[in-house]
């Protein structure tokens, strides 16, 4: 059987070792190619919202993924819903955004320990502020179709994201680990950027609790999409 190909696409050149690592450990055999717009995250920054011209350069990018053989697009830019949305119609095969599948995973933890008459408590650690409205409108939206009553309570460690790009790893990787153990209480925990997905087992231990990292969860859910089926982690809850 040939393995498929799939286009891992980025806003930030600190997503790419992460999702790699991902394929590495969940799927080895799928052909990865990588397309870069690091302007994506600046540009939507200076306009402050998604608008038609972003739209048009993420189709773009769907649609060079697929003339270039990709049988799936990965997104791994959390900001930018909308615009990836419009992308997978243009791409005409499977097209993730990147904390789609990870939002399942975190309401499957949470049906599977629902309490009556109390809502899941899902905590999220976002080290790039500009994600967080649309995850969350993206989460709640998902669990609201999925009839599961849930809140997000979000951590944003400032400075963490800069750290990371000026190279200071340890000074991220303090902060992060720092704003998981403020979501202890939670029910379980979900690392917003790729960058992150290093700390998955730190941040889990600092709130006592399971943690889901996006590119683990997106590369599950594109292996199952391409129909190659792998488990969802059993690493049982700490």
């Amino acid at each position: 059987m040939i393995a498929p190909r799939i286009c891992l696409i980025h806003a930030t050149p600190l997503a790419v070792a992460p999702v790699q690592a991902a394929f590495e450990r969940l799927w080895p055999e799928a052909v990865r190619m990588n397309l870069l717009d690091d302007r994506l995250a600046p540009d939507l920054e200076a306009t402050g919202r998604i608008d038609a011209a972003l739209m048009e350069r993420f189709a773009a990018l769907a649609r060079y993924a697929v003339q270039a053989g990709a049988q799936g697009v990965l997104f791994t830019c959390s900001a930018f819903g909308p615009a990836i949305e419009a992308a997978a119609a243009a791409a005409g095969v499977p097209t993730l955004k990147p904390n789609e599948a990870m939002f399942d995973e975190a309401l499957d933890r949470c049906a599977a320990r629902a309490a009556p008459g109390r809502a899941a408590r899902i905590g999220m650690v976002a080290t790039f502020a500009p994600s967080v409205a649309g995850m969350r409108e993206e989460l709640l939206a998902l669990a609201a179709r999925r009839g599961i009553a849930c809140t997000l309570q979000v951590q944003c460690p400032g400075g963490a994201l800069q750290a990371l790009r000026e190279g200071r790893a340890d000074a991220h990787d303090a902060l992060v680990e720092q704003a998981a153990g403020r979501l202890a209480g939670c029910d379980v925990l979900m690392l917003a950027q790729f960058s992150m997905a290093h700390l998955r087992e730190r941040a889990a231990a600092a709130a006592g609790i399971a943690a889901l990292s996006s590119p683990d969860s997106a590369v599950r859910r594109l292996r199952a999409c391409l129909a190659d089926p792998i488990p969802s982690p059993s690493t049982p809850h700490p």
